[in-house]
């Protein structure tokens, strides 16, 4: 039986960016429009691990939270036909962002930082990092310091007040100018 080639732009992408920015959302999108395989690694930590993220961070610490985030990446990235939901974090660790920005390309999606608490607090207790007295204000400064690394990703797309459909769409067409320009 003859195997159908699906022309794509890439086989294995990443999206990084804060929280609340809609990496999971757009990622699945994304990869439905790819026809490759989802995986937000958040979901599979806990799946690996049994328990969710707020429980890790709670009862084993943010350092160990980051261990075995390293690991799942580790593991990821030898899978092939796959678009990645990273962690708001995982592409701060320096020797994570290096493998992922080898790997394939990497999309950085971002919001404000209104439309992050906004989307971030929809779910109270779901977000560690923002159980403070500010969030927004935690959000400004992580933001802030996360900048310059998100700016390293291939590829910037902005979800702000915008539908999934139309980002999806953007991230496709800097998908292939991306590929265009590195075949070039």
């Amino acid at each position: 039986m003859a195997r159908l080639e699906v022309p794509r732009p890439a086989t294995f992408i990443s999206l990084t960016g804060f929280m609340g920015v809609g990496k999971s959302r757009i990622g699945r999108e994304l990869a439905r429009a790819l026809m490759l395989h989802f995986i937000d690694l958040d979901r599979y930590i806990e799946r690996r691990t049994g328990l969710s993220i707020p429980d890790i961070f709670r009862h084993l610490g943010e350092e160990a939270f980051r261990r075995m985030e390293k690991e799942a990446v580790r593991e990821l990235l030898a899978k092939d036909f796959l678009v990645l939901s990273l962690g708001g974090g995982t592409f701060v660790d320096p020797e994570s962002r290096s493998l992922l920005l080898a790997r394939g390309p990497v999309v950085a999606l971002w919001a404000s930082p209104e439309t992050i608490l906004e989307r971030a607090t929809r779910k109270p207790g779901e977000r560690p990092l923002l159980q403070v007295e500010n969030p927004l204000e935690r959000i400004r400064a992580l933001l802030e310091a996360r900048t310059p690394i998100y700016r390293e990703a291939h590829v910037h797309v902005s979800t702000d007040h915008r539908k999934v459909e139309g980002v999806v769409e953007e991230i496709v067409e800097k998908l292939w100018a991306y590929a265009r320009a590195k075949r070039a």
